[in-house]
């Protein structure tokens, strides 16, 4: 049978992230941080405009590119929170953040072409370029604060570069790519004409003021795909809902691949979605910013080498000088003090462990006390 196959399907990982996890849950692990899901329920006022939409039979098919509500609202939030201007007909309402990232590299790539990412990096990235034939060329900033340096990229860039994906707030180190890193991409750009993908799905969980995104740079907005979730900062990951915004022309062909995986969007949970984008999640925020910073003096305290995450809900501190893989590292963690952390092999980057600290804090404490425990065995 699988000589059958697509030849690429072999090549292309499951989750990691989720394969440990349920490998740590079925091995009697007790205090789980792995995956980035909010503790927080989805607050009752999105919930009730879901509720009221479907006691109001909005349950048909709707329209393919998501409806017109939505989309305007959509435009409006991004105007007024990140300062760039959309029309309806460039959004492009998706099944989730990953439903819009994967049909925006099906409408890029080519066999061949390449996708520059910057490491430690999120791995539907490289997972889904593989599929499609393309070819990935990491930048690692682990050792430069997560940042870009001209070098890096300039290395990185060939004739061939079809695209370079942006994540900030940066899934899994948190780190937010300051203005010099952004600035980089943009002057890259304009001399040699790829996309920018611009991963925002943590831009609204920021621990202080927050910057403008790489979507600023709007006079080669032609080049610039943002994909955008509901997931993190509202508490609706189970909701799968989320958004794509580009230039009017790679719109036109990307909602070719969005119907043809997926219709539309949920017709009723696009009012929920409207309601969510008035909602300000900013009590939850305050509340992610409380346990990074307990978790982050701990660490600290116990001589990990860590960055302090300015977004997102995740820490990744080094475990180079432990001598150990992080597979082993947390597997060992798991198995002896029933705490599951996910390998930063996930990620490209063995020498780290990411922590999500969206969970509630009495486990975070008691985590962080195993955690102890463990490296002082070690």
């Amino acid at each position: 049978m699988e000589h059958l196959l697509n030849k690429k399907i072999f090549d292309v990982e499951e989750s990691l992230i989720r394969k440990f996890n349920n490998m740590a849950k079925a091995n009697g692990a007790e205090l789980i941080l792995t995956l980035g899901e909010p503790d927080f329920a989805t607050p009752d006022i999105i919930k009730d405009a879901c509720i009221k939409a479907l006691n109001a039979d909005k349950t048909k098919y709707g329209m393919t590119p998501g409806n017109l509500d939505f989309r305007q609202k959509v435009c409006e939030f991004e105007e007024r929170v990140n300062q760039i201007k959309y029309m309806p007909e460039e959004v492009t309402i998706t099944t989730g953040s990953t439903e819009a990232l994967t049909a925006a590299l099906m409408t890029m790539l080519n066999p061949g072409d390449e996708v520059v990412i910057l490491t430690p990096a999120y791995p539907l990235y490289k997972n889904i370029t593989g599929l499609l034939g393309g070819v990935i060329v990491p930048i690692d900033v682990s050792q430069n604060k997560f940042q870009l340096t001209k070098e890096m990229l300039d290395a990185a860039i060939t004739d061939r570069t079809k695209v370079i994906i942006l994540t900030s707030p940066n899934n899994p180190t948190g780190a937010i790519l300051n203005d010099e890193s952004l600035e980089l991409v943009y002057e890259a750009q304009k001399i040699h004409e790829f996309f920018v993908i611009s991963d925002e799905c943590y831009n609204q969980l920021v621990y202080s003021k927050r910057q403008l995104g790489f979507s600023k740079y709007q006079d080669i907005r032609d080049y610039i795909v943002v994909c955008q979730s509901f997931s993190k900062p509202y508490a609706m990951p189970g909701w799968r809902i989320g958004y794509m915004l580009a230039s009017k022309a790679f719109t036109e062909q990307a909602r070719k691949i969005h119907q043809y995986m997926v219709i539309a969007a949920n017709t009723f949970i696009q009012d929920a979605g409207i309601a969510a984008l008035d909602y300000d999640p900013s009590d939850m925020t305050e509340s992610y910013r409380l346990r990074r910073d307990y978790v982050y003096g701990r660490l600290v305290k116990m001589g990990i080498e860590v960055e302090l995450p300015e977004g997102a809900f995740y820490m990744f501190p080094s475990i180079k000088k432990f001598g150990l893989g992080s597979w082993e590292f947390c597997t060992r963690l798991a198995d002896e003090e029933k705490v599951a952390l996910v390998p930063g092999v996930c990620f490209d980057a063995d020498d780290f462990i990411r922590i999500s600290y969206c969970v509630d804090q009495e486990v975070i404490v008691a985590a962080m006390d195993r955690l102890e425990a463990f490296i002082n065995r070690l």
